[in-house]
């Protein structure tokens, strides 16, 4: 039995792994029918807990009542999602005003299912954020009614071709369906999915399943129930490896899940004054989908075009401003960067950077030709190199054409930010009209001529007419607007991360030489380094802190902010095992230092953007912050291996204990996470389990690091040796889950990235 359930258990794996790659290559809908779905990998799942359950009673696991509960939770758990996929239905139903509907479309087989009453949409209602038009959260108002109190006029000839009509008489009831509110009626639930463009009609998903959730929460529960008492109770795996590895190290760990809760120019371009050019960055702009003051503007725009937010000494708004209002000093500046070879040598450049006037020969564009064969559907080579350069240059000519800089808010049926060069609407006053399409140019006027103080008192008019038009109630406040600007002054990230990464190779070094010797550092080196790290979490705590208040919500959205995240869990679990072995001050610093600079190579301008509706449950901060912490754990682990296989047999016993009593809280984090993200799933889009190739691969990393926690069972996971080779090749589940789904594979997940 032991053999068939680990055989089980690979097999499932290797079929989870094969479904995400053809779900890349057929689509969805293949792998939900032919594998998801199949009756065959139903039959694995039942065999592999079948075949467990007799392999726990043959080694009288009733003995250990937290290890058995911890098992049994998962036989619960996959018993509530089978009787999800048998008892359950999901689909979506469409809705328009006053038009009562009982049907909806079955997700599973597109064919129409009929509600047992009906809903008729009485409003609908959409909330921006202020001051723009994107949807923060949409609402319908839905009412119920029961189908003995509808009556549903016979079809005739006459009516044949006409929709069913019908009469609403009492016994209604009103849901308030919106993001994250689920409205509920006779165990059917409604999500808000989705809305007409005339803001007069919606899409609901629907979700029936009165008896699988209920197991499935129940598993849930069981599972959190058993990894507590695993933790806590003496002579379980935890405490069995606290005793041996010391009550220090699992303190920390404790405390770690208690913490949860160029090139130079050969001519200098014309700028203003940096004191000027600071004033731009003062203004409010409407850009991606928000309101934020310029300066955010300038730092994208120089961060995109030239790869840094500084250019030859020159600010980022002195950049922006350079450009916008001197271009002819700009337009030979190496400033653009230029990742693809190819493209290089199509412009004649032997550098990274190219100017503006590199892209033009004779007047023509030549990249032209390339995007012409792109766009007709041909191949080209460095396809992404050619289109990443373009859209360089579609940056600079939006400047050009005064259309980059929407500062200029419009009151009307809703509050409208334009741009110089935007069309205006026809009804527009004509003092405003003319402020809007004529103010910059006066400040382009006083910029040629010097007069900086006439041009600050310009800029000073326009933020007032911003403030007065738009109206404090639909700008950001004071301190969201205020945070923003201390956080792009204090973004220095990057040197911080490369000051971590060098210190921790050189510690780590110098750690295994130590080690070998039996020796130690110097006791004020210690020091020193222990003053470092905390002043550097010092650092990237305030740094999240701001970017929460400027951005409205807890940072962790994307794969940059959840790495900034992971850096500072990096430092914080460093400091609280400092003293537990040499090397660990190296893993901290080196870890902090690798998810930093991933953090700069994914997004090398950071955007704050409003998040998606349904991305502001509370619950998905908690989901990411459980996953991190234990992504983080088992980077440590990661690196505990690597200086194991690396380092003197000496050192082998003490890290290999170490790594295991990570390995715990890392495994039980991760599984926390992954069910926190199954409630949240189901609360948001009405269902815990999609089998999106996130939500597998995490299933996948969850099952890869189960099985060293097995090491009674599997006799070859007892070597230490082998013991850190396997984790050493468990991490690349992590780095997939995390980087290759995101890149590769797609999903829902895509917005993490």
């Amino acid at each position: 039995m032991k053999r068939i359930s680990f055989i089980l258990l690979g097999i499932i794996v290797v079929v989870l792994i094969a479904a995400t790659i053809l779900e890349k290559t057929y689509g969805t809908p293949f792998v939900t029918t032919q594998v998801y779905g199949s009756w065959w990998f139903i039959a694995l799942w039942a065999a592999l807990a079948a075949c467990a359950m007799c392999y726990m009673y043959q080694r009288k696991l009733f003995r250990r009542p937290a290890t058995m509960l911890l098992h049994l939770s998962f036989v619960v758990i996959l018993a509530g999602a089978l009787t999800t996929h048998f008892c359950g239905m999901q689909g979506t139903i469409h809705l328009r005003k006053g038009e009562p509907a009982n049907a909806f479309i079955n997700r599973e087989s597109q064919m129409m299912e009929m509600l047992p009453f009906a809903l008729t949409l009485e409003e609908f209602r959409l909330h921006t954020y202020p001051g723009t038009q994107s949807a923060m959260d949409y609402e319908s108002v839905v009412k119920v009614n029961n189908m003995n109190d509808i009556m549903i006029l016979p079809q005739t000839e006459d009516t044949a071709s006409a929709a069913p009509s019908f009469t609403i008489s009492v016994g209604a009831n009103t849901m308030h369906i919106s993001m994250n509110n689920i409205g509920t009626h006779r165990h059917y639930r409604f999500y808000q999915s989705g809305y007409d463009p005339d803001l007069c009609g919606t899409y609901l998903s629907v979700s029936y399943d009165p008896w699988g959730i209920g197991i499935t929460y129940s598993g849930y529960a069981l599972l959190l129930i058993s990894m507590i008492l695993l933790m806590v109770l003496p002579g379980e795996g935890f405490r069995r490896m606290k005793t041996l590895t010391g009550k220090k190290a699992a303190a920390a760990c404790i405390l770690l899940l208690a913490s949860m809760l160029p090139l130079h120019a050969a001519g200098s371009p014309k700028v203003l004054p940096p004191h000027v050019a600071a004033q731009f960055g003062q203004l409010y702009a409407y850009y991606n989908g928000r309101i934020c003051p310029l300066q955010t503007v300038a730092i994208d725009f120089t961060t995109k075009l030239y790869g840094r937010a500084t250019y030859e000494g020159y600010t980022a708004e002195q950049v922006f401003t350079g450009w916008m209002l001197f271009p002819t000093t700009w337009i030979d500046q190496p400033f653009i960067k230029i990742k693809s070879g190819k493209v290089r040598q199509l412009l004649g450049i032997e550098g990274r950077y190219a100017s503006y006037v590199d892209f033009f020969d004779r007047g023509t564009y030549r990249l032209d030709s390339l995007l012409s064969y792109m766009h007709s559907g041909m191949e080209v080579d460095d396809s992404r190199g050619i289109a990443e350069a373009d859209e360089k240059m579609n940056i600079l000519l939006m400047l050009f054409n005064a259309q980059l800089l929407k500062i200029y808010p419009v009151d009307g049926d809703a509050l409208t930010w334009y741009s110089q060069g935007d069309n205006l609407p026809v009804d527009l006053p004509h003092d405003q009209w003319f402020f809007i399409k004529h103010s910059m140019d006066y400040v382009g006027e006083l910029a040629a001529k010097g007069a900086y103080g006439e041009l600050g008192e310009t800029l000073v008019k326009i933020k007032k007419y911003q403030t007065k038009t738009a109206g404090e109630s639909r700008l950001p406040s004071d301190t969201q607007f205020d945070a923003e600007l201390l956080y792009n002054r204090i973004n220095y990230t990057r040197p911080l991360a490369m000051l971590l990464l060098t210190l921790g190779i050189i510690l780590f070094v110098t750690g295994l030489v130590l080690t070998a010797r039996g020796a130690h550092l110097p006791r004020w080196l210690d020091a020193v380094l222990v003053a470092m790290a905390v002043l550097c979490l010092i650092y990237l705590v305030m740094f999240i802190m701001w970017r929460a208040i400027a951005s409205g919500h807890f940072p962790l959205a994307n794969g940059y902010e959840t790495m900034v995240f992971m850096s500072a869990l990096s430092l914080m679990l460093t400091l609280c095992l400092w003293r537990r072995h040499s090397l660990m001050p190296s893993f901290g610093f080196i870890m902090s230092g690798l998810t930093l600079l991933v953090a700069m190579m994914g997004q090398s301008n950071p955007q704050i953007t409003p998040l998606m509706p349904v991305l502001s449950s509370p619950l998905l901060s908690i989901h990411v912050c459980v996953i991190m912490a234990a992504y983080t754990l088992l980077a440590f682990t990661t690196l505990i291996s690597i200086a194991t296989l690396a380092g003197p047999p000496k050192v082998t016993g003490q890290l290999t204990r170490l790594s295991q009593l990570m390995l715990y809280p890392a495994l039980f984090l991760l599984t926390a996470g992954i069910f926190i993200g199954a409630v949240w799933a189901n609360i948001s889009w009405g269902r815990y389990w999609g089998w999106d190739p996130k939500e597998v691969w995490a299933l996948i990393t969850m099952m890869v690091y189960a099985l060293p926690l097995h090491r009674e069972s599997i006799a070859w996971m007892r070597h230490p040796r082998h013991y850190h080779l396997y984790m050493l090749l468990a991490f690349l589940s992590v780095i997939i889950t995390y980087f290759g789904v995101n890149f590769f594979l797609g999903g829902m997940h895509s917005y993490a990235s």
